[in-house]
């Protein structure tokens, strides 16, 4: 199969028993080259074939007049159901052999392949939701965002449409004269929000706004609006559906709705999560990693202080204020470990000078004193980064732990700001990667391990590093007992996976 999750739950819902085993060549193309290019049989029979297939909106049309597949006439849905058959078959000769010679194979079946069942119960299980909760929240943000409009019309000097990308343009480079501004094909100036944070991050309050006033009105149309109309009717919850086959970094992505970009440390972000809760007479269970990517970054980079400050469980980030700052642990001020914990979250990222100096409010001239103690103190980080960097250069994808390839195209791009664009995905893929495979291996073994022990907790999500599991309520404790150990078993590195627990009536509350 080609996507097997989504034929699958097709014939799951007809009445009709799993089929098992599968191959799906969309996963055994993405196991290989996860961001060298997309993944669908259209561009993968180009790709590897040579042949342009019938395309699905040829036989279903487009837009307002685009009918159901079923309502296509079988002159016109048998060409283009039985080339989509034989395509399939056509790759998977073309791509399983290569699983061997690109190292993938063991990636593919034991974890992407054995991932899909999983997925196709999430999606089966869905969440429910507070409907009444959404309209109050929807209400709410609708206010502030009004609110916010005044005061941007305020700053810019005049009223013009927030949601103008023309506008915006004239009021940001022609009439403010912000520096940065570049126009498109079109003549008009491009507003897009690696523009605007660049801006932010100089110190620049108009964009700045901009940047939450959009983030705002994202939250408002994705989740408190549209989750209401996303209740299925019949079984009152809301069914995501899991994309495993989209991120560079071998990351899950979902939509329908996306609950990967539910803000996680705002107070609108925990608002949304107060809206998913619990059947009645049960709970749910959030469980998430503690600092993976920090682990994982010790880890890799060999950082003795941080493997050290990791297996006797000191907090890493008072630990990183101490060798960074030359201050001790004892009596640490709040400042100065939380300028701590921006680097340490940053560092990650490849955060600018100019980005560590918005998020702490200080001086970019004083953040870049902080970076360079950071490196100076950890020199394995530089090393590793400069090494990561210099891989992506040479092959053009960088290795995860289990040895994804996460390709990251524009590494070698004319641009500088391309090429340092992808620098900083080349220093974090391996990162942001690991903990992905390290969580879908944990994701992999927990059905058995829940199963085995006599439990009916379903899990439900699955976040960048947390899953969440609905419970009865006597099944809570022994629910995130028994995930906390499969979760912290899934990998050994050289510091200790720590998995923190909850439970809630909802998932703010859980988590």
């Amino acid at each position: 199969m080609h996507n097997a999750k989504y034929d699958m739950l097709v014939l799951r819902r007809a009445g009709l028993p799993d089929i098992a085993p599968v191959d799906d060549t969309m996963l055994v193309s993405y196991a290989q080259e996860a961001g060298a290019h997309g993944h669908g049989m259209d561009e993968l029979s180009v790709m590897h074939l040579g042949h342009q297939p019938i395309s699905y909106d040829s036989v279903t049309g487009t837009g307002r007049a685009r009918i159901p597949f079923a309502l296509v006439p079988l002159d016109r849905a048998t060409p283009y159901a039985a080339e989509d058959a034989d395509v399939t078959l056509r790759l998977w000769h073309a791509l399983r052999p290569r699983l061997r010679t690109t190292r993938s194979l063991v990636l593919y079946e034991r974890l992407e392949r054995r991932l899909v069942p999983v997925l196709m119960d999430m999606e089966q299980a869905g969440i429910k939701v507070d409907e009444a909760e959404l309209r109050r929240m929807s209400a709410d943000f609708a206010e502030r965002m009004a609110a916010m409009e005044t005061e941007i019309h305020a700053m810019a000097g005049r009223p013009f449409s927030l949601g103008s990308a023309k506008q915006l343009g004239e009021i940001l480079f022609d009439e403010q004269k912000l520096p940065g501004g570049k126009r498109l094909a079109s003549g008009a100036w491009g507003t897009d929000v690696f523009l605007l944070q660049s801006l932010a991050d100089q110190g620049h309050e108009l964009p700045a706004r901009i940047i939450d006033w959009r983030q705002l009105s994202k939250l408002r149309s994705t989740y408190t609006e549209a989750l209401v109309g996303q209740i299925n009717p019949d079984t009152g919850r809301v069914h995501t559906s899991f994309a495993q086959a989209v991120t560079s970094t071998g990351r899950l992505s979902s939509t329908d709705p996306n609950l990967q970009n539910i803000p996680i440390r705002t107070e609108e972000g925990s608002r949304i999560r107060r809206a998913f809760v619990a059947e009645p007479g049960h709970v749910l269970v959030s469980c998430d990693y503690s600092q993976i990517e920090l682990r994982l970054m010790a880890h890799a980079a060999d950082v003795a202080p941080l493997k050290e400050a990791f297996a006797t469980g000191q907090d890493i980030h008072a630990r990183t204020a101490s060798e960074v700052f030359g201050v001790p642990m004892d009596g640490l001020d709040a400042a100065t470990r939380r300028r701590a914990k921006a680097i340490n979250f940053g560092i990650i990222y490849g955060i600018s000078a100019f980005g560590l100096a918005r998020q702490l409010g200080i001086d970019p001239g004083e953040a870049r004193l902080y970076i360079q103690a950071y490196f100076e103190r950890y020199p394995g980080i530089r090393a590793y980064m400069e090494h990561t960097k210099e891989e992506a250069r040479q092959h053009g994808y960088v290795l995860t732990l289990s040895g994804r390839r996460c390709w990251v195209p524009g590494i070698s791009d004319r641009s500088a700001q391309r090429r340092a664009y992808a620098e900083r995905q080349a220093i974090n893929a391996p990162l942001q990667g690991g903990a992905a495979d390290i969580i879908k291996r944990a994701m992999t073994r927990l059905p058995a391990a829940l199963a085995e022990a006599g439990l009916t907790a379903r899990l439900l999500l699955q976040v960048h590093d947390e899953l969440l599991f609905e419970a009865p309520d006597e099944q809570a404790d022994a629910t995130a007992a028994i995930a906390k150990r499969v979760m912290e078993d899934a990998a050994t590195l050289s510091v200790p996976l720590v998995v923190e627990t909850g439970t809630g009536r909802n998932w703010a509350a859980a988590h």
